[in-house]
């Protein structure tokens, strides 16, 4: 799923969907409140409730989305990591503090919205209305009491004042008489003067100020009224004349809280005013209770940072250590927290760990150590062998191979086959080693040369091990040891009666040819074929005396392109139709070799070559153009001479062709090419024979500018 989510970028839609479910329900709650606020209607409980959990809960989503980010950031800059252990404590922080919040704003808003709708709804407005009414009621029946108590009570004591005088103790008696017996809270006689002016002539409790009463008032009872009643805040007044020619008013007060005319309608008034106020505050509430609510869960998620941050960067700084432990830095140690909770006893113990590595791998590098020295002691011996040594596992694949094998057996240049399989690299030492034979002669076709190499080999269940040398050399030279033997004994057999019979050939020629008559000329061309036979076999002789007992060469300075010159002018001389170009380097220089032998050597390779032209001209017979290249090269410390032609090409067996008494031509003795390889090696170097480009054959000579430095070089190594 978190796989899934971070494909389809799931959290850049939530945040997408929050932030349009915010603005819309934002948007809804600002048109209920507005609809609500022209006939001044609170929001139901439901519909405050739920336009406030609409609101609140994409705004959440939005703040905890936003913790996400900044948890991302912080693991980024601080740690360098994903933070989806960031992630997480954020989330579950948020979590913590927005459920319970969630609930407690859900039964908060329900709970005021229920007591406002309780109080302001329109059946506490209606009892309201009917308060009012009740007590509108009540102040006209007070008031009509009122005019029917002062009235009575004036007439009362106008009839008082016919018996006694005014203001003798008995008119006086009988005056508040009047005033406790009909409930008069305050009362007062009031005596007009000549001027206008208006005193008081007695009066029960109470201080009725003469200044409530205006002039408007007495003229207004003057012009035949029977009595004027006014109210204000809580008092009923009544004045009304006891005498109009005395000029003698009763003035009387009755108080009441609810003798007040408005009283009632201030109270619905207020009623109103707290209503409206109430609408305010109920937006209010749900306001305080959004921010409160998104403040408690921002709270949470930057503790859920600052937490995360302290928890977590331990954790990372382990992860990185085990990763430099993992690279092999076992020296590693953590610092921080080494207290006694879960953090400190993990970088305890990981210490702990990282110092046994350390040990260990010291105690291990030291064991490598010992064993990278003998196995490079071992390597070492096994290069300075001559012989090659190859070893493989049980499936005999191989696992190693010394220098001296890989020269053996490889082309110049390839790299080692190491795990191949000895079968596919050298089949037949491998057919050797699988007999379970500790040794043999085999054969193997290295390029295009025949290798004979002398097989040891040792066996166990883990693999085996193979030795071997490369005696084709040494037999070789054996056979030229023992074919020089041979060119010896024939030579000092043949030579010995050849010349005898030589001799008694030339005396029977030149004593009977003349007394002869008939057949003359056959006894002259049977002596003469003797003598030229003879002379044949000398030629063969002389071969075989010149390849057994080659001289030492004589090494004086000569020039190679001198030399290489003469021979090639010998035999441009004798084969006519043959072409012949010649290329030297200029700066070549003098060599230290036998003049007679290195010609020698040039000749003899230069008479095969155009022998070679010779019998593919004559067997093509298609104008066939014979071509032959003789290039000399310098070089520091040895000359090449490089010998191509166009002719038949190399034989099959061409690694015997050095080989005494090996020929492919039917009058040549094997000798010639054997001659030149001994001349070539006298002189430091080597003979290689390599197939023509498209075809015929190319001989590379390589003489060394001073043989006789490589032979005291030998003598003093041996």
């Amino acid at each position: 799923m978190q796989v899934a989510a971070r494909r389809s970028n799931l959290f850049a839609v939530l945040e997408l969907v929050s932030v349009l479910a915010f603005l819309g329900m934002t948007a809804l709650t600002w048109t209920q409140i507005t609809e609500r606020s022209t006939d001044g209607r609170l929001l139901p409980s439901e519909v405050a409730a739920s336009l406030l959990l609409g609101t609140l809960v994409p705004a959440m989503a939005i703040l905890v989305l936003l913790g996400r980010r900044l948890a991302l950031q912080r693991a980024a800059e601080q740690v360098g990591r994903s933070g989806q252990l960031h992630v997480r404590l954020v989330f579950l922080f948020s979590l913590i503090a927005a459920v319970p919040t969630l609930l407690v704003v859900i039964f908060a808003s329900f709970l005021f919205q229920s007591g406002y709708e309780f109080w302001f709804s329109d059946k506490s407005r209606g009892l309201l209305e009917n308060a009012n009414q009740l007590a509108r009621g009540y102040y006209d029946q007070t008031k009509r009491d009122m005019e029917y108590e002062s009235l009575a009570m004036a007439a009362d004591l106008g009839e008082e004042l016919r018996t006694v005088p005014f203001g003798s103790p008995e008119f006086q008696d009988y005056y508040l008489y009047q005033v406790l017996h009909r409930k008069i809270d305050e009362s007062t006689i009031l005596q007009k003067r000549a001027d206008g002016g208006i005193d008081k002539a007695a009066f029960t409790r109470g201080d009725a100020p003469l200044s409530e009463i205006s002039s408007d008032v007495l003229r207004q009872l003057d012009k035949g009224e029977n009595i004027s009643v006014s109210s204000s805040d809580n008092m009923i007044r009544a004045v009304t004349p006891i005498d109009r020619r005395a000029g003698i008013y009763l003035y009387t007060v009755r108080k009441s809280d609810l003798l007040s005319g408005g009283y009632a309608q201030n109270i619905v008034r207020a009623y109103d005013e707290v209503k409206q106020k109430t609408r305010i505050q109920q937006l209010r509430f749900n306001v305080y209770l959004f921010v409160a609510s998104l403040a408690l869960v921002g709270l949470a998620v930057w503790f859920a940072l600052r937490f995360a941050d302290r928890q977590v960067k331990p954790l990372y700084d382990l992860v990185d250590a085990a990763r430099e432990v993992g690279a092999g830095n076992f020296s590693m140690r953590v610092e921080g927290r080494f207290g006694a909770d879960e953090v400190g006893l993990l970088n305890r113990a990981f210490n702990r760990m990282t110092q046994q590595l350390e040990r260990q791998n010291q105690a291990l590098l030291g064991a490598n150590q010992q064993l990278d020295e003998r196995r490079a002691f071992m390597e070492a011996v096994l290069e300075s062998v001559t012989a090659g040594v190859v070893s493989t596992n049980a499936k005999g694949a191989i696992q190693l191979m010394n220098g001296s094998a890989q020269k053996l057996l490889l082309e110049r240049g390839a790299d080692a086959p190491i795990g191949r399989s000895l079968g596919s690299l050298a089949p037949q030492i491998a057919a050797l080693a699988e007999t379970g034979e500790q040794g043999g002669i085999v054969q193997y076709a290295k390029g295009n040369d025949l290798l004979t190499l002398a097989v040891r080999s040792s066996t166990s269940a883990t693999g085996s091990v193979i030795t071997f040398e490369d005696i084709t050399r040494q037999l070789l030279d054996q056979r030229q040891a023992a074919w020089s033997d041979v060119a010896r004994r024939i030579a000092h057999e043949i030579k010995n009666p050849l010349t005898p019979i030589q001799l008694a050939t030339e005396r029977l020629k030149r004593r009977y040819a003349k007394q002869l008559t008939t057949d003359s000329g056959l006894f002259e061309e049977l002596t003469g074929t003797i003598i030229r036979q003879v002379g044949e076999l000398r030629r063969m002789v002389d071969e075989f005396s010149s390849f057994a007992r080659l001289p030492k060469p004589l090494f004086r300075g000569e020039d190679p392109v001198d030399l290489a010159r003469q021979a090639l002018f010998l035999q441009e001389v004798a084969h006519p139709d043959i072409n012949y170009d010649f290329a030297a380097d200029a700066d070549i220089g003098i060599i230290a070799c036998d003049r007679h032998q290195f010609g020698q050597a040039m000749t003899n390779v230069l008479k095969n070559a155009a022998e070679a032209v010779e019998a593919r001209a004559k067997a093509e017979h298609d104008g066939f153009r014979g071509r032959i290249a003789v290039r000399l090269k310098g070089a520091a410390e040895d000359v090449v001479v490089t010998i191509a032609d166009n002719g038949t090409g190399l034989p099959q067996d061409r690694e015997r062709i050095v080989e005494p008494y090996v020929t492919t031509r039917e009058k040549g003795t094997g000798l010639g090419l054997a001659i030149v390889n001994k001349i070539v090696e006298e002189h430091g170097g080597e003979m290689i024979f390599t197939p023509g480009d498209p075809d015929g054959t190319v001989v590379t000579l390589r003489f060394a500018r001073d043989p006789l430095d490589g032979q005291r070089g030998s003598e003093a190594a041996e």
